[in-house]
């Protein structure tokens, strides 16, 4: 099973700030023209709620170890909610959109590269929701709930098995990213300095969804070992819908283990 965390996210070709500006630009237009109704009739298919709702419901029932863990919890709520969850990120992402060219001299290249591939993540996760959306409506125009064999049917269906394990790459580098940069020396500083010209200049929802972020991720011992757990989950269930598994949600064998049960393995 390939792993990328953290070498994906630290190996890739560092853009210099003036062309990651550009590259976060040409990602909230893709995200802006895939959420704009106008532009993509699909946003209005009936499948398209219930089929969030579901992901999000099991997204949540898959990160129900974390939960048992006081460390792990607060990153696994925020990523739930501000990473990879059912939530609206337009407000955020239009803050992106213009904070970026008034504050990149200001915000560490790390955090840039995070929002670029927070963004690319939202868009690329809308994109697929809205082909599986027209799936179902092809597969089951009378039905009105989702179950564990639709959804596997709908997923082959849409297919681009590429594609997919890019999804989960940018999962695990925007997730690794944010709490890499998040903990890097001077940011609580930065976003204490911030929080009142931020909410001033109308940046509130971006300046509370970063410190939602610091706090959630401060309480882990290690970022990279959470992320990689996660990434092991996702590529995995993944693997099994491509392959007409029979049980393709099943929890993996120490799947998100306690602190306790990590630390007695890694001491074996």
């Amino acid at each position: 099973m390939k792993i990328v965390t953290p070498d994906l996210a630290h190996g890739r070709r560092r853009l210099d700030k003036r062309k990651l500006a550009s590259v976060l630009a040409r990602r909230l237009a893709w995200h802006q023209a895939v959420h704009d109704p106008e532009r993509e009739p699909r946003n209005g298919l009936r499948w398209l709620p219930e089929l969030r709702r579901w992901q999000a419901a099991r997204l949540a029932a898959s990160f129900e170890g974390f939960m048992s863990d006081p460390k792990r919890k607060p990153a696994a709520q925020f990523f739930l909610t501000d990473l990879y969850g059912d939530r609206d990120f337009s407000r955020r992402d239009a803050d992106i959109a213009r904070v970026v060219p008034k504050m990149q001299r200001l915000l560490p290249q790390t955090l840039l590269e995070t929002l670029a591939d927070a963004v690319e993540l939202g868009a690329l996760s809308h994109a697929f929701d809205l082909r599986m959306a027209e799936a179902l409506q092809r597969l089951a125009p009378r039905r009105t709930t989702l179950d564990d064999a639709l959804y596997g049917k709908a997923y082959r269906e849409v297919g681009l098995p590429r594609l997919r394990a890019h999804q989960i790459d940018l999962i695990v580098v925007a997730g690794y990213g944010l709490g890499h940069a998040l903990r890097t020396r001077g940011v609580s500083t930065l976003l204490s300095v911030l929080r009142g010209p931020a909410r001033a200049a109308g940046f509130g929802e971006l300046q509370s969804f970063l410190e939602r972020g610091f706090g959630a991720y401060a309480e882990l011992d290690d970022v990279a070992d959470f992320i990689a757990d996660i990434e092991r989950s996702e590529r995995e269930v993944s693997r099994r819908l491509f392959a007409d598994h029979p049980r393709p949600f099943e929890s993996l064998p120490d799947a998100h283990p306690p602190a306790a049960k990590r630390t007695r393995m890694r001491n074996r």
